[in-house]
């Protein structure tokens, strides 16, 4: 689960030669770590003193000298790298040929000490900018990451191990895989950096929209072909004609042979207003070929819904029918918790009597939106979860006058697949005695993450915090046990049948978790009535 705070303030400066700060320019980066603001300078410098060195400092605003100042120098002499002085409190040998000097200060309540590191800039350019995103991360690490021990290791001398491995690098993809190299030693595995790429990708799953022509792409397991999986409704793909199964063979002209579905979908994203034009080989369902064909679409905002929803009418047994309110919720985006209201009074408005919220196989997301879907079914005062920073400090966060959208029954559905914040929505709701938990075992993410862009475009999760449910329960590497034990027995519902806007009521009745579910309702409502 990622902790995104809009409120942080990410600043980097770059500086040619000149020490002096007038001369930077300023580059507004996200940081997304709670109540956390850095400002990254880099300055070229060369002395007799320090040639060869790269000067990475450390300051705590919070302090008024510099009494726990420290230093940790990386050193030239000859190309050897076996010279080794003492400059502060460490140091240890290497050879460079030019110098850089990084400044980062710090607004963080856990930071409590001053700290200079000086290294060796690589001749190679690519691998010197990773060089700069190393030292942001472990810069990051060493002040926010749950564990202050950093897995019962010296972390600063993490730094100069990496570094030293990483300068005769040639390749930026090398360089990182030392950054990666450095993080697995934490022992965490969701501390982890991504790729620009990659973070651009969850930049689209958490914000909820992305720019592009709506479509679902996957490679086919056995040819390798890229084939359409669905079109988002109202997309211009959709509105174009393209169907599941068509297959993907050129974009703008480019043939599409080698290109793995993360480049392909990027081709496909672009300007609003723009046009991208699709080659496709289109077969109907019953194995006429229809050959090839050229689609224009012009790339529009495409709203990614995580909702989709429901109403299952039944007969209870005194003959009385009766709505289902059935809400599926795949992740949690920055417009999950607005969507989910929407979706509720939309079913309100229809004479819903009871409900089913489907969190299984929701891996998770953004912990603002499932604090707020958490409030959209509670009332009061109540807690929704409590978390434990890096010094075992427990907080609790709770609702101020919540006002449940409604109180009708509710089963929530889980599995091994609901992870992060779905088990924080889970543990809410059944702590607080609002919903009964159908299902399996849930998956046991018991951390939270904040997640920071660095200045490449690259992103670092950390995890920089652990919670337990209301009652006190501890989930990480645990799970949640739902009330009632359920697997489905039908198995082999199409992945995209969820993908539309709204679920069929004929495919749910077919899923044995949803019928208990129904069941736990009726005994609910049964209760109610009779009291």
């Amino acid at each position: 689960m990622e902790a995104l705070c809009p409120k942080s303030k990410f600043n980097l400066r770059h500086f040619p030669s000149a020490p002096k700060p007038s001369q930077g320019a300023s580059d507004t980066r996200r940081s997304l770590c709670p109540n956390h603001r850095i400002n990254v300078k880099w300055r070229k410098s060369i002395s007799p003193a320090s040639s060869g060195l790269c000067r990475f400092v450390v300051r705590s605003q919070n302090r008024s000298d510099d009494s726990n100042f420290r230093t940790v120098g990386f050193k030239t002499d000859g190309w050897d790298g076996s010279w080794i002085k003492l400059v502060g409190r460490s140091i240890f040998g290497f050879a460079a040929a030019a110098a850089t000097v990084i400044s980062i200060s710090c607004d963080s309540p856990v930071l409590a000490e001053s700290l200079t590191v000086a290294f060796p800039a690589s001749r190679a350019r690519e691998v010197n900018t990773v060089q700069r995103t190393l030292v942001e991360a472990w810069g990051l690490i060493r002040e926010t990451f749950i564990d202050p021990t950093f897995n019962h290791q010296d972390w600063d001398l993490k730094l100069q191990q990496t570094m030293v491995e990483m300068f005769p690098l040639q390749s930026a993809d090398a360089a990182y895989n030392k950054i990666s190299g450095m993080l697995a030693t934490l022992g965490d595995p969701f501390t982890r950096i991504i790729s620009p790429k990659e973070y651009q990708s969850f930049r689209i799953g958490s914000d909820g929209n992305l720019q592009g022509v709506g479509l679902y792409i996957n490679a086919e397991p056995n040819s390798g072909h890229l084939v359409v999986l669905s079109c988002i409704e109202g997309s211009p793909a959709a509105r174009a004609g393209i169907h599941e199964g068509d297959e993907l063979i050129e974009i703008d002209g480019q043939t599409l042979d080698g290109l793995d579905v993360e480049a392909a979908a990027q081709k496909l994203r672009g300007r609003v207003g723009t046009a991208v034009t699709v080659k496709l080989h289109s077969v109907s369902d019953f194995g006429n070929d229809f050959g090839a064909r050229e689609v224009k679409l012009s790339r529009e905002v495409i709203r990614i819904s995580p909702i989709s929803i429901a109403v299952i009418p039944h007969k209870a047994p005194d003959g009385h029918l009766s709505k289902t309110g059935y809400v599926r919720l795949s992740s949690f985006s920055q417009t999950a918790a607005d969507e989910m209201e929407n979706a509720i009074q939309e079913m309100e408005d229809q004479g819903v009597q009871s409900y089913i919220l489907d969190l299984r196989n929701n891996p998770g997301g953004l912990v603002k939106a499932g604090l707020d879907v958490a409030q959209i079914w509670l009332d009061g005062d109540e807690t929704l979860v409590n978390t434990i920073d890096r010094e075992g400090n427990m907080l609790p966060i709770n609702i101020v006058n919540g006002h449940a959208l409604t109180r009708d029954p509710l089963v929530v559905l889980v599995n091994e697949g609901s992870a992060s914040a779905s088990e924080i929505l889970a543990g809410a709701l059944h702590d607080n005695g609002r919903a009964i938990l159908v299902g399996h075992r849930t998956f046991g993410k018991g951390k939270i993450q904040s997640v920071t862009e660095l200045h490449d475009g690259s992103a670092l999760f950390i995890t920089v915090a652990k919670y337990l449910s209301p009652a006190l329960h501890d989930i990480d590497q645990v799970g949640i046990t739902p009330d009632v034990q359920c697997t489905p027995d039908m198995l082999t519902l199409p992945k995209d049948s969820f993908l539309k806007e709204k679920s069929s009521p004929s495919s749910l009745e077919a899923d044995s978790c949803i019928m208990v579910a129904e069941h736990e309702l009726e005994i609910q409502e049964s209760k109610g009535t009779a009291s």
